[in-house]
């Protein structure tokens, strides 16, 4: 009878030791790779995080200064303003427009994309990230010219008897800039979740004598939801805190959350009423992502 010998080597293999030993050895080589892009976040993002939330409980003096030494909360008691609840509720309602208005377009979009062959489905998603080769400001100004008194959009509209077509500086304009601007952002995580999907499950739905609208209802959204609620959030945290394009589109006469907050830290100089909006702006979004995760993020 021949005789198996075993290596220490071999031996060691089997252990439970010796393989969280090696798990604590791959931890360590990972953190070690990581920790550039740890140092980066903790300077330039957990550091000034904690500086906006150490100026929200600060006081702003007659000089227009801020006071580090007398903590209270009459910043975040601001929020309650009627002044400070319109802006909540304008950028709140305009960002939950343009989730939409984005899902409405990009969800046929990405259905059609994901049953395309590969050589057209892969010139189809390069269209749709051709907008990112562009500054996001250029965009809009590009949008300012087309939505201007004397731009295209007027001229046609005039040609063919509508009268002029005043839409620049409105929530319109804002909505159209900001659903340009985004589009993408819902597009890709929908296209990612539906290309996933098994088409036999249609399929069987069809073969059960089902519609398209029921096997729509039933099988394909259901299967789909984990790109809805990324794109979703991807679309509506950047349209709540949007600057630019409110800037450039809106004017004076459609002020959102970005640009209040801008004007208290650079106009106002109250910096300890704007570092409060922009930390309950930032646990929105942190509360968003939270919600990504425990819904979405793990099935996408």
């Amino acid at each position: 009878m021949k005789t198996v010998v075993k290596t220490d080597t071999e031996t060691a293999t089997a252990t439970p030791e010796f393989e969280k030993a090696a798990l604590r050895q791959e931890s360590r080589r990972g953190l070690f790779l990581a920790l550039p892009a740890y140092l980066y976040l903790i300077f330039f993002f957990v550091i000034s995080l904690f500086i906006v939330f150490i100026y929200s409980f600060a006081t702003r003096n007659r000089f227009g200064g801020t006071d580090l030494s007398g903590w209270n909360l009459d910043s975040y008691a601001r929020i309650s303003e009627p002044i400070v609840r319109d802006v909540l509720f304008r950028s709140v309602w305009l960002a939950f427009i343009t989730t939409v208005i984005c899902l409405v377009i990009a969800y046929p979009f990405a259905y059609f994309l994901s049953t395309r062959r590969v050589a057209v489905r892969n010139v189809m998603l390069v269209f749709v990230m051709i907008p990112f080769w562009t500054n996001f400001l250029v965009r809009n100004f590009a949008w300012r010219v087309i939505l201007g008194n004397d731009g295209p959009l007027t001229n046609a509209t005039e040609f063919v008897g509508l009268g002029s077509a005043e839409l620049l500086f409105t929530q319109t304009a804002v909505v159209l800039g900001l659903v340009y601007g985004y589009l993408p952002f819902m597009i890709l995580p929908l296209y990612a979740a539906i290309e996933r999907i098994d088409r036999r499950l249609l399929e069987a739905s069809r073969d059960l004598y089902g519609t398209g609208l029921q096997s729509f209802r039933h099988v394909l959204f259901p299967l789909s939801m984990p790109g809805v609620i990324a794109g979703s959030i991807l679309v509506f945290v950047p349209s709540l805190g949007a600057y630019v394009t409110p800037e450039i589109l809106g004017g004076a006469k459609t002020t959102l959350l970005g640009s209040y907050i801008v004007t208290q830290f650079l106009t106002a100089r109250n910096w300890p009423f704007g570092a409060a909006l922009s930390f309950v702006l930032m646990l929105v979004m942190l509360v968003t992502t939270i919600v990504y995760f425990r819904k979405g993020g793990r099935t996408l």
